[in-house]
């Protein structure tokens, strides 16, 4: 008799510990990246009233069955479901959701544990930390320029540090180096006509110059059609000429299409004259209006961050008052053997376990099972609510069950006591 009121017991405080996991995955079906809970029962161990026999091939008895009566149920597991959650668009450059695997890296100081979480709603402080609301700053890379190309990279095997988008308020001047010019100069053109095109180039502390190159036509020989190139700057001539050559076809002939160009500025400038080369090699010669014009010229003047972008790579790059781009920094990710693994912390943060599998180093989106991020997005809760009320409805109805048994034993037990009367 009092078994049953027991296994009722177990029942009842099995289903209160579901209908708390329901109740928290709906309380946070509006939280960002929150990953919803499942409880699973098992039953408990049964008491044995007589064990199995095997059949009597001597006899001919039959074997028989082992009597058993169940105690009751457990919770056999609360698991944490890790599916992707809808994506919700913001427009906010802070916000980012992640397309796959992964979790954002992050830290409440360089004295803290590393953190994970999916929820991509982040700001920037004062300081122009890339941080969480409750103010943990997200870990990534800083860009590290190759001196052999030139260009900004990012090694993920280096220490992984706080991202800031105002360590690089200032993007420092380049001074010319290479222009390079297209177009076309008329063919009808006589000799010692004229065309002049500017060049805007920049010295070591970001002064811009504008260049002049006056193209001069020359008569016509055998061996082709000559322009003579010279260069002006302020109304003098700067250091530098060059015969450009072309051949029937209009095109060059000559062997060599380029020149070093240098401005002498005064001696009190404060600065290196400026030297650069000129590339012609483009230009063609064509019965049709001059053309010609600076294609690109590699030096930029000083200039402040305006505002930045975040790519689906993760690369942060910021955009300058010059119209100039240089990346601040790249976000991590982080992947795990086992997400489901991990322990929930509160504020949407996660914490590695042991069956989770260990955080070994951070992951470039896109790179080793990480997904890429959809910036100016944020994933949503994965709860589903139709599924979280027929849950519900489930549980509430084993409750009552389990309820009866308790009261229906309670009955039994009265009758029982009333034998004596």
């Amino acid at each position: 008799m009092m078994r049953s009121m027991f296994s009722g017991v177990s029942g009842l405080r099995a289903h209160q510990t579901r209908m708390d996991v329901i109740g928290n995955n709906i309380a946070n079906v509006n939280t960002v990246a929150f990953k919803s809970g499942r409880v699973t029962f098992q039953e408990i161990f049964s008491e044995t009233l007589r064990g199995a026999s095997a059949p009597n091939l001597e006899t001919g008895r039959g074997g028989t069955n082992p009597m058993q009566i169940g105690l009751g149920l457990g919770v056999n597991a609360i698991d944490t479901i890790m599916t992707r959650g809808s994506t919700q668009r913001t427009d906010n450059p802070t916000d980012l959701a992640i397309e796959g695997e992964g979790f954002f890296i992050v830290r409440g100081g360089r004295g803290d544990s590393y953190k994970f979480t999916r929820a991509g709603n982040f700001i920037l402080d004062k300081l122009g930390n890339l941080t969480t609301g409750g103010g943990l700053n997200v870990l990534g890379w800083e860009p590290e320029l190759n001196p052999v190309t030139g260009e900004y990279e990012f090694n993920s095997e280096s220490e992984l540090v706080e991202l800031n988008l105002l360590n690089k308020q200032l993007i420092e001047p380049k001074a010319t180096t290479k222009a390079v010019m297209k177009g076309n100069l008329d063919a009808g053109y006589a000799a010692g006509d004229t065309f002049s095109a500017p060049i805007t180039v920049y010295d070591k502390q970001g002064n811009a110059y504008e260049v002049k190159a006056i193209f001069t036509r020359e008569a016509t020989t055998a061996t082709g059609s000559p322009w003579n190139v010279t260069f002006t700057y302020g109304g003098t001539a700067a250091t530098g000429s060059l015969q450009l050559v072309f051949g029937k076809d209009g095109r060059l002939i000559s062997t060599t299409n380029n020149v070093n160009v240098t401005i002498d500025l005064p001696d009190d400038a404060g600065v290196d004259d400026p030297t650069f080369n000129v590339d012609f090699s483009s230009l063609t010669m064509y019965a049709s209006d001059c053309s010609v014009k600076t294609k690109s010229v590699d030096g930029y003047k000083a200039g402040t961050l305006s505002t930045f972008s975040i790519g689906a790579d993760g690369v942060i790059t910021g955009i300058y008052s010059n119209g100039e781009q240089q990346p601040l920094g790249m976000i991590a990710l982080a992947t795990f053997d086992n997400p489901a693994g991990l322990q929930k912390l509160g504020e949407n943060l996660f914490l590695p376990t042991t069956n989770s599998g260990d955080f070994a180093k951070g992951v470039k989106p896109g790179v080793d099972g990480a997904g890429m991020l959809s910036p100016g997005t944020l994933e949503m809760s994965n709860v589903d609510l139709s599924r979280e009320f027929t849950e519900m409805i489930v549980t509430q109805r084993g409750f009552q069950a389990n309820s009866r048994i308790i009261s229906t034993s309670d009955e039994m037990l009265q009758e029982l006591v009333n034998i004596k009367r």
